[in-house]
């Protein structure tokens, strides 16, 4: 239950947004009545609805007492009450423990499912939409006009339970029902108890093979226990009082939220030692089964607290924090102008106390932002024991953000207040959220933000994955042993061949992996940062990958390999001195290359590195040969599989040159004509002297035999080579030409599946009456933004659309915009909306589910307007259109298309023009929300003096261009819009930890220079 208190004087941690200030001229404040030194008789309490009513919260009583008290009247919801509870101890005591023992547990798990469960849901509709309240008002249980005996039955039930001050009719109908809810909860609370011990005690048992000692150890602590878990209701109840007890505060305020007494012993001591009781009494019974049951209701509370309760004190007491808040961490050094020109000292200048920076603000928060919430936009609770989520926080401390955002607004409307003609400039103010960006860039936790880009983390994964294998490995024979070395072997020639092949492709065609880093991670703007990262992992990824391919293969050679008894039987010895020799030639070719290539070529450095000065060398083995690795790149595993003698090493070692055959004809040959085309050899050293004294012998023997064979030899040679050439080049382009043509469209089919993936896992609910309504008389329009009329809306841009119905229309009436002929039918909606839909009336709605009201009314409005914005727009570029849908089904009543969704592209890429851009879609992206939105991007005000305004300086202008997000969600609004208008991606880390408009367009020129060079 939420601890909730009004005693200022004894408030040791609490929510300013929650309190209720409310101060009627004729009431007391709440200060004064709740003085600590009044007897509790004397205090008044007030409280405030939802709707601004205040009002006087009457006395509520002791349940047990009024429930158990003879001399207490009983109200009809106390009879059922106290049945219920009677019903549980006849079963007891009249039926044998085989019967008493199955059937308590399932009546203990149906009372717990309908308080964790059943009340949680209840609640966190009451808390989104007073839903309670608004089901009762619907009903009109309450109204003497509507539902006379119900009122006057509900008004008896309430009087019984309260005392004099209690007047029903005076009181607004919010707490009423908080009484009537208060029953129910009383009711199921109760029973949930009584269950719980009905159960344990039918499990009762002594257990065996104890000592006397060791039974008094087990009682004496179970008591001690439940006499614990006794103490923290009852202090918790103290502090709470019934309000927070039963959850007043979803239904009326009535104080602010404060931890105090039992609170600042544990986090929520009711829902966590406060159960301690329930293993204080599985040791006495000493029974399995009720310590099981134990622990499945407290995980069961704790869901409740989870899913409900620390989201409904976020919603109504929390605050969010944006995120990407520059906070300054030390004093700001700052100087006038007039100081940097007469060579004043910088001053130290506190941000809080002293003259403040102009455009610094992020001095506004006095507290640091933790780690998480800088990162994923949680709000840091005042509390330890409070937690975030995200969507469900609908309330701002507007007062707070003005605040903050007056500390730049000289510079961002242009004036300049007298008293401060000098300019003060920001030097060196660090701030947390940058050194998070410079320190932390999607590290690894544990198996979490895995990147098989970088080496190191495709290093741990692989030493976790090797080590969880031979974890599992059952004893193998030795068929099973060369088995899994063959595979092992195989699977990473394929990895470093292919994998690795398919890879570097990618880098040369279309800067993939510069791409990755550059969309994922934060550099510098217009900083090399990403290419120096992108060759720093594949060096490291390529050199593994060769080392792990020659020990595999070694592996499974040495497991093939038995020691000669006699090497002069057999050929034993020639092929052991032949494989050397070709061990011995791999290693020299392999040498030698390295002496040519250096290191840029061994790593393919130019697969990644333009500006590093590369030339073609045909000196040392290329002189010789065009590519040694072609020919003698395979010579180690023939030579192995030689000393060996093993069919399956020969196999392996005859599928690795294949395989990099493949990688050279398909990945370093093609890369090596772009890069320099004509330039490149056609022949070798070594072709050229083979082909020369062919021909020249071929001459000779024409001479001898008096036929001319050297025109027929050159020419079979000639034919046969332009035809391996022929085809494999034909090849090569149908291939080329098919991924072509096919690519775009497979990708761009693929993409629409997969946007549309989740949104067909829909069966379409269709009205029933749909017969009776006059779909012509059902309107749609959109009003355009552009002057020239035009459907067209910028991405992030809010869309309007006017409708028209008849009079009697649904009142669960709801307008969804889908992708332009995603649907098939004009008649029916197929498609799930993915949440970009607008209720036509918002109160009938609760989330995604309407409300069981009225289909319809008579007195409804036959127009109104929609708007789509922030999470409910489309946030893809493309063709849309917009549909009027009837009672909250998937019937179509009107239609209204094409719309278009677009992105504003500069025609020149200077940094103004970018910059420019950028500016549009980050306002658009951030909701044009006034505390998000760089202050540069907000209209001037007049200025406060007649005097000129100074211009920004770059400095300062920067400083003006930071913004902020309250949720990731925006930041990948950003990364998208960026990705339309520059076909540049960034990552949602990258936008947040630049945070910075400037810093954007720096970002974004750099990047497109790099892919572009």
């Amino acid at each position: 239950m939420a601890a909730v208190s009004l005693n200022d004087d004894t408030v040791l941690r609490q929510r300013k947004h929650a309190t209720v200030t409310f101060e009627p001229p004729s009431l007391p404040t709440a200060k004064d009545d709740l003085d600590a030194e009044k007897p509790a008789a004397e205090e008044v309490v007030w409280g405030k609805t939802p709707g601004g009513t205040v009002f006087r919260v009457p006395t509520t009583h002791d349940v047990l007492t009024a429930l158990f008290h003879p001399l207490q009247p009983k109200s009809h919801l106390d009879i059922v009450n106290l049945s219920l509870l009677a019903l549980q101890l006849v079963v007891f005591f009249a039926f044998p423990r085989s019967f008493t023992r199955p059937f308590f547990f399932v009546y203990f798990a149906f009372w717990r499912a309908a308080y964790d469960a059943g009340l949680g849901w209840v609640l966190t509709k009451q808390s989104k939409k007073k839903w309670i309240v608004r089901e009762v008002h619907r009903r009109g249980w309450l109204d003497a006009e509507r539902r006379p005996k119900v009122r006057e039955w509900i008004k008896n039930e309430l009087s019984m339970k309260m005392g004099k001050d209690f007047v029903f009719d005076d009181l607004p109908l919010e707490y009423n029902t908080w009484l009537l809810f208060r029953q129910v909860v009383d009711i199921i609370l109760i029973n949930d108890f009584l269950s719980y011990c009905m159960f344990a005690f039918a499990c009762f048992r002594v257990p065996d093979n104890l000592s006397f000692f060791t039974h008094i150890l087990r009682w004496v602590g179970g008591l001690i226990l439940i006499i614990f878990n006794l103490w923290v209701k009852t202090e918790a109840h103290h502090i709470v009082k019934d309000y927070g007890w039963y959850w007043g505060d979803v239904f009326f305020e009535r104080g602010a939220l404060v931890f105090d007494g039992v609170f600042e012993m544990a986090p929520h001591p009711m829902y966590s030692v406060g159960y301690a009781g329930y293993y204080g009494l599985s040791l006495i019974v000493g029974s399995y089964p009720v310590l099981f049951a134990s622990l499945a209701a407290h995980a069961a509370q704790f869901a409740f607290l989870i899913g409900f309760e620390n989201p409904h004190i976020e919603r109504t007491y929390g605050q969010k924090k944006p995120i990407a808040a520059r906070t300054p961490l030390f004093p700001t050094h700052v100087r006038s102008t007039s100081q940097a020109t007469n060579g004043a000292d910088d001053t130290p200048i506190s941000p809080i106390t002293d003259v403040k920076p102009v455009g610094i603000r992020a001095v506004r928060h006095r507290t640091t932002l933790s780690i998480s919430s800088s990162i994923d936009g949680s709000t840091p609770a005042i509390t330890d024991a409070d937690t975030v989520t995200e969507t469900d926080i609908e309330t701002v401390d507007e007062m707070e953000i003005d605040a903050t955002r007056a500390e730049g607004a000289d510079i961002a409307n242009g004036s300049s207040a007298p008293e401060q003609s000098a300019r003060i400039v920001k030097e060196d103010a660090v701030s947390q959220h940058d050194l998070m960006a410079k320190y932390f860039r999607k590290d690894v936790l544990g198996l979490f933000n895995i990147d098989f880009f970088r080496v190191s983390d495709f290093q741990l994964l692989l030493l976790v994955v090797y080590t969880l294998v031979f974890m599992a490995l059952p004893p193998l024979s030795h068929s099973g042993t060369l088995a899994l070395h063959f595979t092992h072997a195989l699977l990473w020639r394929f990895f470093h061949s292919f994998g690795l092949g398919l890879l570097l492709k990618a880098q040369s065609d279309s800067k993939f992996m510069v791409r990755h880093f550059m969309k994922h991670y934060h550099y510098p703007p217009a900083s090399t940062g990403a290419i120096e990262e992108t060759f720093r992992n594949w060096k490291g990824l390529y050199n593994m990958s060769l080392c792990m391919t020659y020990a595999s293969f070694i592996g499974l050679a040495w497991k093939t390999y038995s020691i000669p008894v006699d090497w002069t039987v057999g050929d034993q010895l020639l092929r052991h001195t032949l494989g050397l020799i070709l061990v011995f030639l791999h290693v020299w070719t392999a040498h030698e290359s390295y002496e040519v290539l250096g290191v840029f070529g061994w790593f393919f450095g130019d697969f990644f590195i333009e500006d590093y000065p590369s030339q073609l060398v045909y000196t040392g083995i290329y002189r010789f040969l065009n590519n040694p690795e072609r020919t003698m790149s395979g010579s180690t595993f023939f030579g192995l599989s030689l000393i060996s003698g093993s069919k399956l090493v020969f196999t392996l070692a005859l599928i690795s040159q294949l395989s990099h055959w493949w990688f050279l004809s398909n990945v370093e040959d093609p890369h090596m004509r772009k890069l320099y085309g004509d330039s490149l050899r056609k022949e070798a050293g070594l072709t050229k002297t083979i082909k020369n004294v062919a021909i020249r012998n071929a001459k000779h023997l024409s001479r001898a035999t008096r036929t001319p064979l050297a025109p027929e030899v050159l020419r079979v040679a000639q034919g046969f080579t332009g035809t391996v050439n022929r085809v494999y080049e034909d090849t090569v382009d149908v291939v080329e030409e098919f991924l072509a043509k096919s690519a775009p469209k497979i990708v761009q089919e693929t993409r629409d599946i997969l946007l549309q993936s989740r949104e067909r896992f829909v069966i379409p609910v269709l009205a029933n009456d749909i017969s009776s309504f006059d779909t012509t008389k059902y309107r749609l329009s959109v009003i355009p933004t552009n002057p020239d009329g035009e459907l067209r809306f910028h991405l992030g841009e809010p869309i309007t659309v006017s409708w028209h119905a008849p009079l009697g229309h649904s009142r669960r009436d709801w307008v969804g915009i889908y992708r332009l002929g995603a649907n098939s039918s004009a008649l029916v909606t197929s498609l799930n909306s993915g949440g970009k839909w607008v209720p036509v009336h918002d109160e009938e709605w609760d989330g995604d589910v309407p409300l069981a009201t009225a289909a319809s009314s008579s007195q409804d409005h036959d127009c109104g307007e929609v708007v789509f914005s922030g999470s409910t727009l489309p946030w893809q570029v493309g063709k849309y259109e917009i549909r009027y849908h009837h009672d909250g089904k998937y019937n179509v009543m009107s239609t209204v298309a094409p719309i278009e969704i677009y992105v504003e592209r500069p025609t020149t890429l200077d940094f103004d023009s970018v910059r420019s851009a950028l500016m549009k879609m980050i306002v658009l992206c951030l909701d044009s929300d006034p505390a998000l939105v760089p202050l540069s991007s907000q209209a001037p005000s007049t200025p406060k003096s007649s005097s000129p305004a100074p211009t920004p300086t770059p400095e300062e202008l920067r400083v003006l261009d930071d913004f902020r997000f309250w949720n990731e969600r925006q930041a990948k609004r950003i990364s998208i819009a960026i990705k339309e208008a520059f076909d540049v991606e960034f990552a949602a880390e990258v936008v947040i930890a630049d945070a910075n408009v400037s810093a954007l367009a720096s970002r974004v020129l750099g990047s497109r220079e790099i892919l572009s060079s």
